[in-house]
Parts: structure tokens; sequence; C-alpha cells
């Protein structure tokens, strides 16, 4: 079993930064692809980014490509999400999820379906 944990989140304007962090305990961090999801209001839980177990290849969806970015540490158990030029659309509760033991040097998509372990997610809020 792996637990995470978000955190990080909260209010900001338009146009500025947030970092989130996910913590892990329980099994091995360092073997797991790790990514961000997010879920607004009334829609789906979308894929955010991805990066993989060493941390050597990360994707990103285009309409945070450029803006965010993902990495993690693995002595840490940690993976972050600097948020930069938030947008209103930005605006979501984010999530944290580990797909166990995925081993390849390349990630892309995942569709929320795929993962195996979940955080309870933290709010972003965003304002004009």
């Amino acid at each position: 079993q792996v637990q995470l944990v978000e955190s990080g989140g909260g209010s900001v304007q338009a146009g500025g930064s947030l970092k989130l962090s996910c913590a892990a305990s329980g099994r091995s961090f360092s073997t797991n692809a790790m990514c961000w999801f997010r879920q607004a209001p009334g829609k789906e839980r979308e894929l955010v980014a991805s990066i993989s177990w060493n941390g050597v290849s990360t994707y990103y969806e285009p309409p945070v490509k450029g803006r965010f970015t993902i990495s993690r540490d693995n002595a840490k158990n940690t993976v972050y999400l600097q948020m930069n030029s938030l947008r209103l659309e930005d605006a979501a509760v984010y999530y944290c999820a580990a797909l166990k033991d995925y081993y390849s040097d390349a990630v892309g998509y995942f569709d929320y379906r795929d993962m195996d372990y979940w955080g309870r997610g933290t709010l972003v809020t965003v304002s004009s």
C-alpha cells in the first residue's frame, strides 16, 4: 500500500503561482510512476502531468504545458507540481496518484482508471 498526502493548495490570483507537494509513505515510492490529476466541479478527473519512476521523463497535458512543472525527490518520497501563470480554468481539486511498479523510463498520458493509489486532494482556487 502507498499512502499519498497532498499539500500546498490555496487561493491565488490569476497569473500567480503555487507549488503542490505530495508526500508518500508505505511501500517503495521510487518504483512508481507518479501523476497529478485535477477535477473541477461538474467535470471528469483529468490528467495534468506525469513523471517516470526516476524522474528522467515527464509529460504534460496541453493546457498546462509550459506553465506547470512536475518533479520528484525519491530521497524524500515526494512529488511536486510547480504551477505558474495560473488561470481561472486551473481552479480544481488536485490529486496525486501513483502507478505502482511502473519501471519504464518513458511516461505519457494516463487515464485516472490506470492509477493504483490516490491522495485525498488539495483545493486550488484562482480568482480574477
